[in-house]
This record gives structure tokens, C-alpha cells and sequence, in this order.
């Protein structure tokens, strides 16, 4: 048989290609004539830029120095093909940047993340396609847009500093964006408004270290800047659009400089060209750290599951935890928490635990 392993990354335990060779040695143990293909992919999250290099020959790396979440000195790559740059949100604005005892996105910055836009911008990218995900801050953006050229003021004319927590005192915002006509693409699977209880702040806060009376806070915070970045930037209505709360309400911003978002996964599988890969393979093995109600609603695993539907090639979802035993595009799905006893027995083995769990599902396989 031909299989054809296609994960996103396991999100805090391993990386789309750490996890794609482990389900290739596992299944190997058991079925050793079999030949496995590995297509690490991603979602616009982490990962987002190494798996666009692998699947777009031509481009190039570009190496730029940034600031990290709170302003600290970085290096961060990003791609370039041609005209079209591919920039990670993560690189400057991720949490795996900060130490669990840094993380408050009342205090960290999207400042670094619009440092690596405008050098795209000026040294000639005419598309810039940004993943989102993974982000330690929840500023909507606006550490971005101060890079870019714009200033938030307070009441007494002063500049505001970086945080989500400031930006209910900002009361103008001068300047222009230096974009110089760039298309912007928000590259994410998040269909979130910018506020609510499904927006940026409620549903994702906690996981940044916002907790108790500072997620209402900063709910005042964003909607305070919405309010004010909508009248002055526009477009009105941004903050509601599906996407705009995505990694901290960065999608909003997007959406403010005129940008419009389109599935990370979708996007990715496109430029690997799975469809193909599909075609040639006689199963498709598809995971990610958590399969739940959300991977159905365009999350990777259910881009990839689809895909192998419309091939009628069966797939199966090999995961670290999962809350679905079964879904129609789908010969199977597996978690590496069943086979160990506990999340806690899969997440301190993860590699070990998802190279036995492919061994035992290919021992069990039926062609």
C-alpha cells in the first residue's frame, strides 16, 4: 500500500513533522512493505512557514531582526516567492516566545509581527499572506499597525504604550499605514469575531494568562480601539467579520488595512498539492494534538479528510486526544490517550505514544 501521512502539528508536544515521522515508523513496525509519503502541514499557526518552504521550491528565506511579546530582541524568518511574502504571526507574537510566568496579554505587543510586515513591504512583496496562530497577545493588532506607521494617542496628545490593556485610553490615531498598496491575506482556520464570548479575548485569553476580572478588562480594552480604529480606519463593521478575532483580534487589523481571510488549511493544501498526492495514494492518515467538534469546522484534519473522501480513499485521524469517535469522511479515528490510559500518559510521550498507536492501527488494518 501506499500511505500518505498528512498531520498538523500536535500542538505544546510536537511539530507536523516530528508527528508525520512518527506515524511513518510506527506503521512501518507493522506493515514494513508498505511505502509512506510525509506531508507535514498547517493551518496558519506554528509550523505555517517551514511547511510553505518545503512545498514551494523557489522561495527563499529571509532573516530579519524583531522584538518578541514584550519588546525583547528576536530573529525571525519569513518566505519569499516571487512577489508574495508568507509570514508566521508566531515568529514575533507566539507564546511559545514567553516563559508561562510572562504571559499577560495585557502587557505583550503585536509591535514585532509589523516589523516583519514592513520589511516585506519594503523590499518589494506586493501579497503578504499571514498566518495566524499560536499568538501570545491580545492587542487587535495594534502593536502591528504602530510599526506600520500609525500612532495611538491618548487624551493629553501622548503616545500609548504597547498592550491590549492600554488601548481603552486611546482617544486618536494619526498617521498612515505604509503598506504601499500590499494585498493582505489573513491565513486562518479561527472564525471568531474581534469581541463576545466567542471573540478574541473569552475564548482564547486564557490560554495567553489572562484570567478573572482581566478578561473583562481587556473585552473593554478591544472594544474601546474597535470602536475607535473602525471610525477613523475603516472599515465599519471589521471587528464582527468572521476571523477578526483571531491570534488576539490581529485578523481585525488585517481587515483594517483593507485584507480580507481565507482557510490557512485550505491555503496550504493548495500549495503542497495534496489533491495530487491524494490521487496517488491508497490511505490517507490525517492528525493534530486535539480532534474535536472544532477540527470539523475547517480545521486541517477535516480539509485533508475531505479531500481523501472526494478521492473515495479512506482516512484515518490519528490524534493525541479526541472527543469524536467517528465522522462520515472518516475509515477511523484514534488517540494516543486511549492507547496510554491518560492525557497525562500522552503528553509525556508523545512521540513514543503516536509511533505505538500507528504500529497498532496498521496491525489492525484491513486493505
Amino acid at each position: 500500500m501506499r500511505i500518505l501521512i498528512a498531520p498538523d502539528k500536535f500542538a505544546g508536544t510536537m511539530s507536523a513533522a516530528e508527528a508525520a515521522d512518527a506515524v511513518a515508523a510506527g506503521w512501518h513496525r507493522a506493515r514494513p512493505d508498505d511505502t509512506a509519503v510525509t506531508l507535514p502541514l498547517a493551518d496558519g499557526g506554528p509550523g505555517f512557514v517551514d511547511v510553505l518552504a518545503h512545498a514551494l521550491p523557489g522561495a527563499a528565506r529571509r532573516t530579519v531582526a524583531t522584538c518578541d511579546p514584550l519588546g525583547r530582541p528576536v530573529e525571525a524568518d519569513y518566505l519569499r516567492d516571487g512577489e508574495t511574502a508568507y509570514i508566521e504571526s508566531a515568529a514575533a507574537c507566539g507564546l511559545h516566545l514567553l516563559a508561562p510566568g510572562e504571559r499577560d496579554p495585557r502587557r505583550t505587543t503585536s509591535y514585532g509581527l509589523g516589523l516583519i510586515v514592513a520589511d516585506a513591504v519594503e523590499t518589494g512583496a506586493r501579497r503578504i499572506v499571514v498566518g495566524l496562530g499560536g499568538s501570545a497577545t491580545n492587542d487587535a493588532g495594534a502593536g502591528m499597525l504602530t510599526a506600520l506607521g500609525l500612532t495611538l494617542l491618548d487624551s493629553t496628545g501622548a503616545a500609548l504604550p504597547y498592550g491590549g490593556g492600554v488601548l481603552s485610553a486611546a482617544t486618536d490615531i494619526e498617521g498612515h499605514a505604509r503598506t504601499r498598496g500590499v494585498e493582505f491575506i489573513a491565513a486562518t482556520d479561527v472564525d471568531s469575531p474581534l469581541l463576545g464570548p466567542h471573540g478574541a479575548t473569552y475564548m482564547f485569553g486564557p490560554q495567553k494568562g489572562a484570567h478573572g476580572s482581566a478578561l473583562p478588562f481587556l473585552e473593554m480594552s478591544l472594544s474601546a480601539f474597535a470602536e475607535l480604529a473602525e471610525r477613523k480606519l475603516g472599515p465599519v463593521g471589521a471587528s464582527e467579520l468572521p476571523g477578526a478575532g483571531a491570534a488576539g483580534g490581529l485578523g481585525f487589523a488585517f481587515f483594517l488595512l483593507g485584507g480580507h481571510r481565507e482557510s490557512g488549511a485550505r491555503l496550504t493544501c493548495d500549495a503542497v498539492g495534496l489533491d495530487a498526492k491524494i490521487a496517488e495514494a491508497d490511505l490517507v492518515i490525517t492528525g493534530e494534538g486535539s480532534f474535536d467538534a472544532q477540527s470539523l469546522r475547517g480545521k486541517l484534519a477535516a480539509e485533508v479528510a475531505s479531500g481523501a473522501s472526494a478521492h473515495g480513499t479512506p482516512c484515518l485521524v490519528l490524534a493525541g486526544r479526541s472527543d469524536l469517535e467517528s465522522h462520515p469522511d472518516l475509515a477511523g479515528v484514534h488517540s494516543v490517550t486511549e492507547l496510554l490510559g491518560s492525557p497525562e500518559a500522552a503528553m509525556r510521550e508523545p512521540v513514543q505514544g503516536l509511533t505505538s498507536l500507528a504500529e497498532k492501527v496498521a496491525t489492525a488494518w484491513q486493505e
